[in-house]
């Protein structure tokens, strides 16, 4: 059996808001088909668009909490388990099998991250702005230590919310017929008009 990418609590923000976006979606559509006067209907679709907008604010709000949540414990794993992987060192001759890759490939790793990406949660007086995003991507295919590094803040933790927001699990690399852990990396970049 294979199980999503996102951890519960990406899982749920994105939950709770889309089911939320459903119900106000409904309400606003009994609204607007009862409405008779065309100008009253163009103002419940301006006002519908904008409270979606203030949706997908307060959702990114709620994202950017769990990714703090997510970063803060994974790195309590990272030095819980710093000891532990010292002791574990061996010298194996390593032949890599098999990278690790995304359900049809980078291009459409691509395309999921762009469909996840919050350009509103993004703030540059730069017309170009670019990040690369490092992660392991773990032998369950799943992926952890999500870091944008780029010189724009708020462009790279939108980066990382996206990422962890993928649903698809990667399918791990192997070396010597054995799933192993392997860093990836992944270029993103956005231009403003």
């Amino acid at each position: 059996m294979v199980f999503s990418q996102q951890t519960e609590d990406f899982r749920s923000v994105k939950t709770y808001y889309n089911q939320h976006r459903s119900m106000l979606n409904q309400e606003f559509k009994k609204k607007f088909d009862k409405e008779k006067n065309n100008f009253v209907k163009v103002s419940i679709k301006n006002d519908f668009q904008l409270f979606m907008r203030k949706m997908d604010s307060i959702e990114n709000v709620a994202l950017i909490g769990a990714l703090l949540k997510t970063k803060n414990l994974e790195d309590l794993q990272h030095f819980k388990g710093l000891k532990l992987n010292l002791n574990n060192l061996q010298d194996l001759p390593q032949t890599i099998d098999k990278n690790a890759d995304y359900p049809g490939g980078i291009n459409a790793l691509r395309q999921e991250v762009a469909n996840l990406f919050y350009s509103d949660g993004v703030y540059s007086e730069i017309r170009d702005v670019k990040t690369q995003i490092a992660f392991i991507v773990e032998k369950d295919g799943s992926i952890s230590n999500v870091k944008a590094e780029g010189e724009n803040f708020t462009l790279n933790r939108q980066a990382e919310i996206a990422l962890y927001s993928v649903v698809e699990r990667f399918s791990p690399s192997y070396i010597n017929g054995i799933a192993v852990r392997s860093r990836f990396k992944l270029p993103l970049s956005l231009k403003f008009d």
